[in-house]
């Protein structure tokens, strides 16, 4: 087993495009800002993400001609300056709230959960991996997960992107440093091992591929599009349930956190292990594709997913 684990760590050597775009903004400039946004309260603070937005959507040409391009093919019109310019506010959104979140400031907020039954209790059982994506917010997700008592959460994330912001936002919740995952260290899946055995939750987003990792293509609106094999291979080897979870914002203080059964188990064939994951990653984009069309301004990947 331990084996297998360090053959798809090993997988992961080159970064692909979008882990080479530059992290805009200082560190103390982000501290600043959390700082100010924790002293003023979150009602003044949400006054402050309009020209925080204004000054990115003008600066940051690549990740607004990316925004534009998503948003075309998930509104299925030609998106202008006013639908850009909420992608970004609801992405900013979502960030201050963490800053809430984390440091355990979130009376205000309303997350509402909806989920069957039996899944609920599978979570509570633990030993179960999460997979989510870029859409909506984690962070509620795992406050929530807290907050009714679920088992610990351990996310499995690249810590070198945004590695700024995540290291200020660490810093307001010391706990959040020993739960991390370090996606891509060579130990990194035999922690997800030892957590999923502790009945603990994993968290895993499976909407980017991490550097050479194998992808499949998949049509996602309207086009082919390259989505992880990683994480369903991952369930795969360790025989784990799998849940599909989207923390949705829906503006104002109201988020929805949906909980979708997705695996049981997935069974690999050890002659091909990626023929046998594709059709659950098929499966896997379009149920993202579901909910980006629920929640179109939610998709926070601000680079040319098509290319």
């Amino acid at each position: 087993m331990q084996r297998q684990l360090r053959k798809v760590d090993a997988a992961v050597a080159t970064a692909p495009e979008w882990i080479k775009y530059p992290e805009r903004g200082s560190r103390l400039a982000m501290r600043l800002a959390a700082w100010l946004m924790l002293a003023l309260g979150r009602p003044v603070a949400r006054l402050l993400l309009y020209p925080i937005c204004a000054y990115f959507v003008v600066f940051s040409r690549r990740a607004r001609k990316a925004s534009a391009g998503y948003l075309r093919r998930v509104l299925g019109r030609q998106p202008g300056a006013r639908d850009v310019f909420r992608h970004y506010h609801t992405f900013a959104s979502t960030i201050q709230d963490r800053v809430y979140l984390l440091a355990s400031r979130c009376a205000r907020l309303d997350v509402s959960v909806s989920a069957p039954a039996p899944t609920l209790e599978l979570l509570r059982r633990g030993g179960c991996i999460l997979l989510g994506s870029h859409l909506g917010s984690f962070e509620v997700l795992r406050a929530r997960a807290a907050a009714d008592g679920l088992p610990p959460l351990n996310p499995l994330v690249y810590r070198d992107n945004a590695e700024k912001l995540n290291s200020v936002l660490r810093g307001l919740d010391p706990e959040l440093e020993s739960r991390i995952i370090a996606l891509g260290s060579g130990e990194s899946l035999l922690r997800v091992h030892e957590c999923l055995a502790r009945g603990e939750l994993v968290g895993m987003l499976g909407d980017r591929a991490w550097r050479n990792e194998r992808t499949c293509s998949c049509e996602f609106l309207g086009a082919p599009a390259n989505f992880p094999l990683g994480p369903l291979l991952t369930a795969g080897l360790l025989g784990s349930p799998m849940v599909l979870f989207f923390g949705l914002y829906l503006g104002g203080r109201r988020y929805e956190m949906r909980l979708e059964p997705f695996a049981d188990a997935i069974v690999l064939d050890a002659r091909d292990r990626e023929a046998s994951v594709r059709p659950w990653v098929e499966r896997y984009a379009r149920r993202l594709e579901h909910h980006c069309r629920l929640a179109p301004y939610n998709w926070f990947n601000f680079y040319d997913f098509w290319a």
